[in-house]
């Protein structure tokens, strides 16, 4: 990459998100659990878009929406991720480096197409995602260079733990960034993610991760069995600054000796795509500036009020200015 002043570089999946509008029925007719993430195979995927009609399509990924995010403040970010050579691919890389993301991953020129996932979302704005990985699931360690790791923070994409090569990427990754001096950060992505891969979390997230962003559900799944107040101080002493969101509820951010509740910013709810990628874009934009913890979650709440307000993930209003005129 050859930039290593990057704020924050993110390594997850490479998708272009397709966003549409379905009811109830839409779901049950295809036994799609509401607002989970289900992984699809390329004939499902084309059965499911081929059934509805897409509001919209964009560049996606949690990661890489969380990278956008950073640049739309401000920030500098970079992502790592695998497209193909197709014009999907085309179109993600060009979306990124549109907004002064470094994307420098090579575009594979055979295998699988870049990868996309469906967005079903159901008049109350929950959102469900079909994704078939495609191509974002050859990244590999291969893929990593030592000189982009020297970013401030790099931030892990939980879904990743699903692809041949997630395990090793993370570890690699992980040590890497601790060699050059960076924090590492992790999003648990998913629930049903995190029920997968619990045994693999926990000595990950304690051993190496410094900063941890999980919902509710998540970090519920994290600890089966235990209450929410039990199964967030259980995260928060796996890692130096845990971050959980819990929608209209607002959000909670544990350090050594503090504990930060954070109001929600109150909007409508068009389509809940992407808020919690936009949260991380927020937060760690406001810790790489090295602002409080508790002022870099109030700009993640913002963020995360704006990206909720519209249909995908990838904001269009000014983040910026949005920032000022709430929290002046």
């Amino acid at each position: 990459m050859n930039q290593p002043c990057i704020d924050v570089l993110g390594i997850g999946n490479a998708i272009v998100d397709i966003v549409a509008e379905v009811d109830e029925s839409f779901l049950a007719d295809f036994d799609l659990a509401k607002d989970g993430m289900h992984l699809v195979d390329h004939d499902m995927a084309t059965r499911l878009l081929d059934a509805c009609e897409p509001v919209t399509m964009m560049s996606g990924g949690s990661v890489a929406n969380t990278i956008a995010g950073l640049a739309a403040i401000g920030g500098n970010g970079g992502f790592v991720g695998r497209v193909k050579d197709d014009t999907l691919g085309q179109r993600f890389a060009g979306d990124l480096r549109s907004q002064g993301v470094v994307f420098a991953t090579p575009a594979a020129a055979d295998g699988p197409e870049t990868g996309r996932s469906l967005i079903l979302v159901t008049p109350d704005g929950h959102r469900t995602m079909c994704t078939w990985l495609g191509a974002s699931v050859d990244l590999g360690v291969a893929d990593l260079e030592a000189d982009a790791m020297s970013a401030r923070v790099v931030l892990l994409e939980g879904y990743l733990m699903d692809a041949p090569e997630g395990h090793e990427v993370f570890r690699k990754a992980a040590g890497m960034a601790a060699a050059a001096g960076g924090k590492v950060a992790m999003s648990l992505s998913d629930a049903a993610c995190v029920d997968r891969h619990r045994d693999d979390l926990h000595p990950f997230l304690h051993d190496h991760v410094d900063i941890v962003f999980a919902n509710e559900a998540e970090t519920l799944s994290l600890f089966p069995g235990e209450s929410f107040s039990a199964a967030s101080r259980g995260l928060a002493d796996e890692v130096s600054i845990a971050v959980v969101t819990r929608s209209e509820k607002g959000s909670m951010v544990f350090s050594p000796g503090s504990v930060f509740e954070i109001e929600s910013v109150m909007t409508k709810v068009v389509d809940a795509t992407g808020a919690g990628d936009l949260y991380a874009a927020g937060f760690l934009y406001g810790y790489t500036q090295e602002l409080s913890l508790d002022r870099a979650a109030r700009i993640a709440n913002v963020c995360s009020s704006e990206v909720i307000g519209q249909f995908g993930a990838r904001v269009t209003s000014d983040l910026r200015a949005s920032i000022a005129r709430t929290l002046g």
